[in-house]
């Protein structure tokens, strides 16, 4: 009960942050490690708890969807492809091996969040739409959904810049794209995990519950704390649980 609570706050957080700004994987999964679960089947309960955030943020968007028709269509078959590839490679690699990664891939996930911003404005500047930058974003999304199916965290970052190389610009509309890409991604690598016997099932419906009840709350706490507080927040706490797993981690 006492792991329960611990990683049911957790998960609250995660879907509040995830609902604000993005990154709540910082939160929930050092959270699953921190009570001693496999890091490996951390990851894929993890993954499995906070895809019904991503079924309700991509519903929350569903009126900016129609206009964004042509590019779900492209961008999905590459998103479920690269997700079922991270996934297997997930569950083909070893306990020890993901371990020594965690800290690294935590890392980068509190890099993308901290530049988040900076990428998605350079990345639109430099963007001209067009067949090359089709092409380009069409591999690039199949390599994100490897990274969202392997691990995750800052994949929806790494959606926005890309979706911004191919002209889109009302952010509503990238969100919703964003969104529903997301779904499919963890939604592959869920059944993936599932199969594999990878999920610790009872973790997995405390986390769910309560990252959903978090992304309610997380509407109202916008208003009094905002995106760029919680931003830096998460941010400090990526930093500090990278800090932590790397002292702490397997020799």
């Amino acid at each position: 009960m006492h792991a329960w609570a611990i990683i049911a706050a957790a998960a609250f957080v995660a879907g509040a942050i995830n609902s604000i700004a993005g990154g709540g994987t910082l939160i929930s999964f050092p959270a699953l490690l921190w009570i001693g679960r496999n890091p490996i089947m951390a990851n894929a309960t993890n993954a499995v708890a906070l895809w019904p955030g991503s079924l309700a943020a991509a519903y929350g968007f569903r009126r900016e969807l129609p206009g964004a028709k042509r590019w779900l269509a492209i961008l999905t078959l590459p998103s479920i492809g690269g997700a079922a590839m991270g996934a297997y490679i997930l569950m083909h690699t070893s306990t020890r091996t993901f371990s020594h990664l965690v800290p690294f891939l935590i890392l980068g996930a509190t890099l993308l969040l901290a530049l988040q911003e900076a990428i998605t404005r350079r990345l639109r500047v430099a963007s001209r739409g067009g067949r090359g930058w089709t092409i380009f974003v069409i591999v690039f999304q199949f390599f994100v959904g490897l990274y969202g199916g392997y691990f995750g965290a800052g994949m929806g970052i790494l959606m926005l810049a890309a979706l911004g190389l191919i002209g889109l610009t009302d952010l509503h509309q990238m969100n919703g794209v964003k969104n529903l890409l997301a779904v499919f991604i963890n939604g592959i690598a869920a059944i993936y995990f599932a199969y594999s016997h990878a999920i610790l099932w009872p973790d997995a419906i405390v986390m769910a519950a309560a990252s959903i009840a978090g992304g309610i709350a997380g509407a109202h706490m916008a208003q009094r704390l905002g995106r760029k507080f919680v931003r830096g927040a998460v941010v400090a706490i990526g930093v500090i649980m990278t800090v932590a797993l790397l002292i702490s981690g397997p020799r």
